[in-house]
């Protein structure tokens, strides 16, 4: 039977020959995910359950991101319910403040999550991690909660969309940010729900892996079940060049020539321009030309979707001699400690000081509207993060425009929605 990359993955690991969409399953799961706001609450579930041990200690990831660096007494708490729980359990992969990073980011840069793996999270963007070719979703925290206990979970096979892409990008300054923005854009919050988004064609394989964990990371925001890319040799190359190698074995798949497929979507690259998703949902795309001239308050680069390396560099070569806008504030937060360690050792920090930006710690903070950044009533941020809801970030009388770390870049000097073309 023919199955595509999602089917033969989760085929694999229910035991299966082969699965079909709609089919109820029950599956091993490779890695369990919780941060310091959804790991709490499964704990106490765990707990509550009579558990006395988690299947694997080295298959639980405990990472303390949202709240952390502990933002007051209640998130405090929430990080000392988790670091206790990981201490008793001897949880292997627990990384306290000044190892962590943005989740999303720091996984992969860890090496824990491979091809054709099975990974659950208690947090939406653990897409993210279909870009290295696995099944990869998140999930509410009682079912972490009974994961934690048995590594199985249940799922529904998804039906799959493809996307094909093919083309050259327009210009150089487009990235994986405005692949997904512009796809989200075409097919709505809602026109992947419940369904694998599969990503293929020859623009998709002439990416970087960094952009490809920005569109994995935001299929979500498209109602996807799951996003995911076949593997190649980047991403084989991916991972034999993180700070952690693969320390277990592998077997990545990809979808059959004859799978059957919910629809296939096909974009020439060559059209997409720059894009900005206006307030207050991630589908209002519209090219960069068409949001000109929108002034900002504040500019937020970081988040698991666009806070790794490439993503400051690019920033960082945009703002490079440059100054802030006047009345600008420009919060920059590396993913990891790792790419906090590169950019301050290639200079990429005193750029971004001297061009009156702030520079924080690791910590998905404002992206949530938890800390380090929150906006007032009626200001105006552009964000590379992931979502722009009434108040995501702040106020619900603020607004939130989502756009790459380029667009992000150029908006802060001029102090309104610009292209790096502008400037």
């Amino acid at each position: 039977m023919s199955m595509t990359m999602t089917e033969k993955i989760l085929a694999r690991s229910a035991g299966l020959e082969s699965v079909k969409p709609g089919q109820i399953i029950t599956s091993k799961v490779d890695i369990a995910l919780g941060n310091d706001i959804t790991a709490p609450i499964a704990i106490r579930a765990f707990k509550k359950a009579g558990a006395t041990a988690v299947f694997d200690p080295s298959r639980v990831v405990l990472v303390p991101d949202h709240f952390a660096p502990n933002k007051d007494i209640a998130s405090a708490q929430q990080a000392k319910i988790m670091r206790d729980f990981a201490n008793e359990m001897d949880v292997e992969n627990y990384f306290e403040v000044g190892q962590m990073g943005v989740e999303h980011a720091l996984l992969p840069e860890q090496g824990l999550c491979l091809p054709g793996d099975v990974i659950i999270g208690a947090d939406s963007h653990t897409c993210t991690y279909g870009a290295l070719g696995a099944f990869s979703t998140g999930v509410g925290s009682t079912d972490l909660a009974a994961t934690m206990i048995t590594g199985k979970t249940w799922f529904r096979v998804p039906e799959t969309m493809k996307f094909v892409f093919s083309g050259k990008k327009k210009n150089k300054w487009i990235s994986g940010k405005d692949l997904i923005l512009y796809t989200i854009g075409k097919i709505g919050v809602s026109g992947a729900l419940y369904r694998a988004m599969e990503f293929s064609g020859d623009m998709i394989e002439d990416i970087s892996m960094d952009d490809r964990l920005s569109i994995a990371n935001m299929a979500v925001e498209a109602g996807a079940k799951n996003g995911i890319f076949r593997p190649d040799k980047r991403t084989f190359d991916f991972l034999d060049t993180q700070a952690v190698r693969p320390q277990r074995s592998y077997q990545s798949v990809e979808s059959d020539m004859d799978a059957t497929y919910h629809s296939v979507h096909e974009y020439d690259g060559s059209d997409i321009d720059l894009q900005v998703a206006f307030p207050h949902l991630p589908e209002n795309t519209r090219p960069v030309g068409e949001a000109k001239d929108i002034r900002l308050d504040q500019v937020v680069v970081g988040s698991c979707t666009n806070g790794r390396y490439v993503d400051l560099e690019i920033v960082a070569g945009i703002l490079k001699g440059k100054k802030m806008a006047k009345g600008m504030r420009m919060i920059i937060i590396p993913a990891t400690q790792r790419i906090y360690k590169k950019a301050m050792n290639n200079g990429l920090l005193e750029v971004f000081i001297d061009a009156g930006a702030a520079v924080s710690t690791p910590t998905c903070g404002p992206c949530l509207g938890g800390h380090m950044g929150i906006l007032a009533e009626g200001e105006r941020c552009l964000a590379t993060t992931n979502r722009n809801f009434v108040g995501r970030m702040g106020h619900p009388k603020s607004e939130v425009y989502l756009a790459s770390p380029a667009v992000a870049a150029a908006s802060a000097v001029t102090g309104v929605i610009s292209s790096p073309e502008d400037l």
